[in-house]
């Protein structure tokens, strides 16, 4: 299978540098990458992972069987009028809160597509990529591109319709979790601490918790009462957390980054009963 890249940003480029380096490309499964940006250096720069450039959008269409596509989302239906596509091209999105009807209206009817909703953390190979699979895509087809992105990270299959609800739980979050680190660090700054020992302390603190959220087998709640003695520093912090609706405050962070993601694709959200 011929794979290819429509930009070669940030995101783009550490999926290209992580699957080129994969089993995928060692046992053919993933013959050959080729990649086009109107940014000819960023294309230069992947020459030592193996990608091939291509000279224009329609060139890569034409070349390739996979096709990512890794632009803007503000600039994606300029970008796909211009391009002729292929019936039996599977075309792989990453761009945020772009459904599959808003990309067949600017190419053809029954383009077969698989939406998917990446996190920054996958430059480090660290990534929590969403995927769902659309109208006409084949099992082995869908499950190529997980294996795709789980060479970059973790790769989770969610429904069409979900795809904009869970960009506030693992493409947006990453900001989220920053500014809640920033409030730490703030007050380790304060009160005098090493800049540098504090942000490692601190990012190990997160790494682990994490670990202990996927790897434990106890839930949030349990995980939350081991480190809460009756009368300790830890309850004491929490009683502050508790009183400002900390977790409702997520809640409603979460709640206007989705209908932003409807808003942005000119969609109508519809109330959840339930």
């Amino acid at each position: 299978m011929k794979l290819g890249f429509l930009g070669a940003g940030n995101m783009g480029t550490a999926m290209m540098r992580g699957i080129a380096a994969s089993a995928l490309c060692k046992n053919g499964e993933i013959s050959e990458i080729f990649a086009f940006d109107t940014d000819s250096a960023k294309l230069g720069a992947l020459s030592d992972a193996g990608i091939k450039p291509c000279d224009s959008a329609q060139a890569l269409s034409d070349t390739v069987d996979f096709l990512v596509l890794a632009v803007k989302p503000q600039v994606l239906g300029g970008v796909l009028d211009a391009l002729k596509l292929r019936k039996e091209q599977v075309i792989v999105s990453i761009c945020a809160g772009i459904s599959a009807e808003f990309i067949r209206s600017h190419t053809i009817p029954d383009a077969r597509i698989i939406l998917c909703m990446p996190n920054t953390p996958l430059m480090l190979g660290l990534g929590a990529t969403a995927l769902a699979k659309c109208d006409g895509v084949t099992d082995a087809e869908f499950s190529l591109a997980m294996q795709m992105f789980a060479t970059c990270g973790i790769a989770e299959e969610i429904p069409e319709s979900k795809m904009r609800e869970i960009i506030a739980v693992n493409s947006s979050s990453p900001a989220f979790l920053y500014l809640y680190a920033k409030g730490f660090l703030e007050f380790a700054k304060a009160e005098g601490l090493d800049d540098g020992a504090a942000l490692r302390l601190f990012a190990q603190a997160m790494i682990g918790s994490a670990k202990m959220m996927t790897d434990s087998g106890y839930s949030i709640d349990e995980l939350i009462k081991m480190v809460s003695s009756p009368g300790g520093t830890t309850l004491a912090g929490l009683d502050q957390l508790y009183a400002g609706d900390l977790t409702d405050t997520v809640r409603k962070c979460c709640d206007a980054c989705t209908t932003r993601a409807y808003e942005l694709a000119g969609a109508e959200r519809k109330a959840e009963k339930g």
